[in-house]
């Protein structure tokens, strides 16, 4: 698993994902999203994973 900072809002497996805030996926879906700047790929930790 590996942290992204979004770029863009999108949903993911049900969940809403906002731009400008760090989650964690898997790797595959990481590099897929950076590849399509949706996303960037970050040594940054979510503050707080319940915003």
């Amino acid at each position: 698993m590996v942290y992204v900072k979004m770029n863009v809002q999108t949903a993911f497996h049900g969940e809403l994902f906002r731009e400008g805030k760090t989650y964690e996926v898997d790797e595959e879906t990481a590099q897929r999203w950076q590849s399509s700047n949706i996303a960037e790929i970050t040594e940054e930790h979510p503050k707080n994973e319940n915003e």
